[in-house]
């Protein structure tokens, strides 16, 4: 499977089912078969969930990338004994960074509810190509990433101006807004995941909808 398909949530899944390290193998950087180079997606999704992870107190080293053919045996030897010792080094995941098992879950499931969300705030970054090592360290900053989870947006429809029209429900990619006839239309918060299309689906002549800012872990 061309590393592109690895998933930032297949990721995060794995550590939420107790995976004590990440290991993520591509081929080399422009050299793609497919001219997909899927490998530039995937470098980025691991930077971005590096500084994520870091953010909820977990060891980013437990998650890694690298880039190699299919004979470099040699190589893929020592980069897994390597890893396999960070691993080690870092401990069982949340007793390593003396977290407790329910509240790390809870960080977890958080970050992986907003999966689309982070995805589409950072869309541009995720598709660029970058030109060397150099840059992955500051490429996404930790004031980035705390922006990113302090200021989260949430989307919800004013009862007093909603024309039950149902535009928005309609809309929804996630089937998150519900209601009836002559009656206001409500945002399920637990299914919505942030992407805007309500706020965009709903007319303006209504404006029923509008944007609060928080913070996921406050």
């Amino acid at each position: 499977m061309c590393t592109g398909r690895v998933d930032l949530e297949m990721v995060l899944r794995a550590f939420l089912s107790g995976a004590d390290g990440v290991f993520i193998g591509g081929c080399r950087l422009n050299e793609c078969n497919y001219t997909t180079h899927g490998n530039y997606d995937a470098l980025n999704m691991v930077l971005l969930c590096k500084r994520m992870l870091e953010y909820i107190g977990v060891n980013p080293d437990r998650l890694r990338i690298e880039f190699m053919t299919s004979g470099d045996g040699i190589l893929f030897a020592e980069v897994m004994n390597g890893f396999g010792r960070q691993v080690k080094n870092a401990g069982t995941l949340g007793m390593g960074e003396e977290i407790d098992k329910d509240e790390l879950n809870s960080r977890l499931n958080k970050i992986i509810k907003l999966v689309p969300y982070i995805k589409m705030k950072k869309n541009e970054k995720l598709g660029t190509r970058l030109a060397s090592p150099e840059e992955y360290d500051s490429f996404f900053s930790k004031e980035e990433i705390d922006r990113l989870f302090s200021e989260v947006e949430s989307y919800h429809i004013d009862p007093e101006k909603c024309q039950s029209c149902g535009i928005c429900a309609r809309k929804c990619p996630v089937d998150a807004i519900s209601g009836e006839k002559n009656l206001p239309y409500s945002i399920d918060q637990e299914k919505c995941i942030r992407c805007g299309t309500c706020l965009e689906a709903c007319p303006v002549r209504f404006s029923a909808i509008s944007t609060n800012i928080s913070s996921i872990f406050a």
